[in-house]
């Protein structure tokens, strides 16, 4: 595969023409400005929203990110990415509860536990394509579910509840919303960043090479088959991270957290900002977990008004939010 990999350059431009030109950093202009306009948010947002609600949305922002590596670099569509951010969620709120581990860590044993389980079942799944691997997939996340419903460190239905925030390192106490929030907001930050390097490396361009053209990209020597599974796993381990920070932020890791509807959530959140797109699934994960906050109030009418909201986004947005955006900007500009 090393050899694979130093050579995607030259597979890159012949099956995407007309791709836009890396700026500073691999960042297009445009790129670049959103990205200054994504980290101003970050610092200003806290004193105007409620950082509790601000860590919810930038964990699931990530889980959003995770699931786009797969699905619009690759082509690969899963119904089955609730198991690697519940699994996450699960080991990271035992790991700080039980173990007694710092959150640092405790995240980044979620994120293995994703990885882990991303790597067993994308090699099971990567066998088959289309309807069979999105099936494959959810089938794998059931077994995941109902393994949580039974396990015993998961406390069944009940979840883990009372999860300690702890100290950052052994010294920065993270009881504060405002502490904690810049945590969470650096690990975005740092696992955005991270897609981003890994969607503009040569390994990135051959994912790219393959959800255009896979036939060409095989038949050009490149072992397909080995590029899916690590960008399954990388996706499943970061989707992991994702969740275990969300225990560490909301305090509790329960079934919701591995059932198949939040692999649905994922799916309309990237779809609703923009597949393939570097910002859409933040702009999809805002709207999503911003609906589900501030339209509460109206109760089991929430599901509908977020029903309509999707059929009208799908209809006026066809390439997603930032899609559209990006497509009207090569127009007029």
């Amino acid at each position: 595969m090393a050899s694979a990999t130093a050579a995607a350059p030259d597979l890159s431009p012949g099956l995407s023409p007309g791709a836009p030109r890396a700026g500073l950093f691999g960042f297009s202009r445009a790129q670049g400005i959103a990205l200054l306009v994504l980290v101003a948010a970050l610092i200003a947002t806290p004193y105007f929203l409620y950082p509790q609600f601000l860590m919810k949305l930038l964990c699931f922002a990530l889980f959003a990110c995770a699931f786009n590596l797969l699905i619009g670099y690759v082509g690969l569509l899963s119904f089955g990415h609730a198991a690697y951010f519940g699994m996450g969620s699960y080991v990271s709120a035992h790991a700080a509860k039980v173990w007694g581990l710092t959150p640092e860590v405790a995240i980044l044993l979620g994120g293995a536990t994703g990885a882990a389980f991303g790597l067993v079942f994308g090699w099971i799944a990567i066998r088959r394509a289309g309807i069979y691997f999105a099936m494959i997939t959810l089938a794998l996340a059931q077994m995941v579910y109902f393994f949580a419903l039974q396990a015993p460190f998961t406390h069944g239905e009940d979840g883990i509840q009372s999860i300690p925030r702890g100290r950052l390192l052994g010294l920065i106490d993270l009881s504060s919303d405002m502490t904690l929030y810049w945590f969470i907001a650096g690990l975005f930050l740092a696992g955005f960043l991270l897609i981003h390097r890994i969607v503009h490396s040569p390994f990135g361009q051959v994912l790219t090479a393959i959800r255009e053209n896979e036939p060409r990209a095989t038949s050009l020597g490149y072992r397909v088959d080995d590029y899916k599974l690590v960008a399954f796993t990388l996706s499943a381990g970061i989707a992991g991270i994702a969740g275990g920070a969300k225990a560490i932020t909301v305090g509790i890791a329960t079934l919701t957290d591995v059932h198949w509807t939040m692999s649905g959530e994922v799916v309309l959140m990237t779809l609703l900002g923009g597949l393939g797109t570097l910002f859409g699934p933040v702009i999809g994960a805002g709207a999503v977990v911003g609906m589900q906050t501030y339209l509460a109030p109206f109760g089991a009418w929430v599901t509908i008004i977020q029903g309509a909201i999707f059929v009208l986004c799908v209809l006026a947005f066809r390439a997603g939010i930032v899609g559209e955006v990006a497509r009207w900007m090569r127009v007029r500009l």
